[in-house]
């Protein structure tokens, strides 16, 4: 049951006070236990009800499609989509345009936050969507697919209706004139929508990532025309469906969020996104294809999420075991298949300053890939973290991947008992020498690389290098020296890379948390924007101004 709009408006104006603060708030409860004992059930009941049958949505075409999409755990999804053609969608979309971008921005918020809020109403049902389309844990996908992908939603809201709200109410404009009358004229400014906007949307991360470029091109009013990835395609045409039953319930034209689907065989997004009638097109994904909107879909605002290399550089700790448990979590967790996963440690040959003493290299090393040995010993537990891999090129990876150099943890198979076929690999870590160059660029998947360098400031220097050259979403720091962490800070900021330091606790390096944290700083080839910054939304509308003399 969504709450009265008196509510949302104060949702809304929260929102916005925490991006201003930047400290810790959320909207939607990350707790399953806060949805009320009866939603788990109900929820995994409705996730059921989609198996095996078309997916319908109302208005959309009576024909069906069969996909690709299937599950990295081995159930059967079986669930067919409504067929669409690219003219026909943007032409209702375009239709749509006028009356939505000509509402106020607070209404078109509150019709954001009602949508969002329904959504939060099926969590249970998305976490199952999200869980059995991507391969991540229940808790992950519930958490990460529902309430965290929410508050980014509502994050870009807030961002959008902060940067709206900036423009003065009409006004009286005067300049005076010396000794003659002052030039007086009556000013007012109305904004306008880009354009249609298209969502390209990720296999990992659907919602997560998908999230605030949908909301923040609705909040600015342009409709949006959702093209989830070809083999993850349930959670956001649940998102479409439910934001369409919003709307029209609202008495608004539900043509202002359509879903396309395609398969590998017979892609759309690129003649999607050459039409003239798009202003915008918001992409996560891989760097080839996010490469190529970026040069190509030039008559429309482009932003990207692509492919990056995370590093942790291992400096100095005081305490190593500490330090290596926390690793051992963020750089397994859903098998290295978030964005922001550390995939190189850089370990100087000449060891680690632990607490005065020196740890060689040999055993940090030792002691890092144990860490991970027991972590995952048990294969419960180790279903529980590592999920499930999307997709066979990872396998591929994770097999070459041990051809590099010297294996210090082997790969092995985990069983699931829950799901008999899911693909569950543990990591494989593979020690490789800082002069090959190996390590630089992005293996997608459960991959870890031990990189022994001559020094922290070589790993410092290939750190940054490989977030220069190839991207890099996050680093991962551990030193007791501020002069180091100085350095350390000084290459991050050259390299357009978050950094953090010295995590130990419950905290994971993977982890970005709604109105704090920047996702993607939009300075190095990992990406061309930041989720969310103001850069985000400002050029999703336009400003008309309007001068009257009185």
């Amino acid at each position: 049951m969504t709450v009265a709009t008196t509510s949302r408006a104060a949702t809304l104006e929260r929102a916005v006070q925490a991006i201003g603060e930047r400290s810790y708030w959320s909207a939607f409860p990350e707790h399953p236990k806060a949805y009320g004992e009866d939603a788990p059930g109900a929820g995994e009941e409705a996730f059921n009800d989609l198996l095996g049958e078309p997916f319908a949505i109302d208005g959309a075409s009576g024909d069906f499609i069969d996909v690709a999409e299937t599950s990295p755990f081995g159930i059967e999804l079986g669930i067919t989509y409504p067929a669409s053609d690219v003219d026909t969608v943007i032409a209702a979309a375009a239709n749509a345009m006028g009356p939505w971008g000509r509402l106020s921005v607070d209404k078109r918020a509150d019709v954001c936050i009602e949508i969002l809020e329904t959504l939060s109403d099926a969590s249970f049902q998305m976490a199952h969507a999200v869980m059995h389309t991507t391969g991540q844990s229940f808790l992950m996908a519930f958490q990460a697919g529902g309430p965290h992908a929410l508050d980014r939603a509502l994050e870009a809201v807030a961002y959008t209706y902060r940067e709206i709200k900036r423009l003065p109410e009409p006004l009286t404009w005067e300049k005076p004139q010396g000794s003659r009358d002052p030039l007086v004229i009556e000013k007012s400014w109305i904004t306008r929508p880009r354009g249609v906007a298209v969502l390209i949307g990720v296999s990992t991360f659907p919602t997560w990532n998908g999230y605030p470029g949908i909301f923040a091109s609705l909040a600015a009013g342009n409709p949006v025309i959702v093209k989830p990835h070809p083999a993850t395609i349930l959670p956001l045409a649940l998102l479409v469906r439910i934001a369409r039953t919003v709307l029209t319930e609202r008495g608004l034209d539900p043509n202002i969020v359509q879903l396309v689907v395609d398969t590998p065989d017979a892609p759309v997004a690129k003649e999607l996104v050459m039409r003239d009638e798009i202003g915008i097109v918001d992409y996560t994904g891989g760097s080839a294809f996010g490469r190529w909107l970026e040069q190509n879909a030039t008559h429309a605002e482009v932003y990207t999420e692509k492919a990056g290399v995370n590093s942790v550089i291992l400096d100095s700790a005081a305490d190593l075991g500490a330090v290596f448990r926390n690793l051992s979590v963020s750089m397994t967790m859903y098998s290295g298949q978030m964005c922001t996963t550390p995939q190189n440690i850089f370990i100087p040959e000449t060891g680690v300053d632990v607490a005065g003493e020196i740890v060689s290299y040999e055993d940090a090393a030792a002691g890092f890939t144990s860490a991970i040995g027991a972590l995952l010993g048990d294969d419960a537990r180790a279903a529980a973290i590592l999920g499930a891999i999307k997709g066979t090129d990872a396998l591929v990876r994770l097999k070459d991947a041990a051809q590099l150099g010297t294996v210090l943890l082997e790969s092995r198979e985990v069983d699931n008992e829950e799901f008999p076929d899911a693909v569950v690999r543990t990591p494989v870590v593979v020690e490789v020498d800082g002069n090959s160059g190996l390590f630089a660029n992005e293996m997608f998947g459960p991959i870890i690389f031990v990189v022994r360098t001559a020094s922290t400031d070589e790993s410092i220097r290939l750190a940054k290098e490989s977030a220069r050259a190839n991207g890099a979403i996050t680093w991962l720091a551990y030193t007791d020296s501020d002069q180091i962490r100085d350095a350390i800070i000084d290459a991050a900021v050259d390299a357009g890379v978050s950094i953090a330091f010295n995590l130990t606790g419950g905290l994971f390096v993977n982890q970005s948390a709604a109105y704090s944290d920047f996702h993607v700083t939009g300075g190095n080839p990992a990406g061309n924007a930041s989720l969310t910054d103001p850069a985000f939304v400002a050029r999703r509308f336009v400003t008309i101004g309007v001068r009257t003399e009185p």
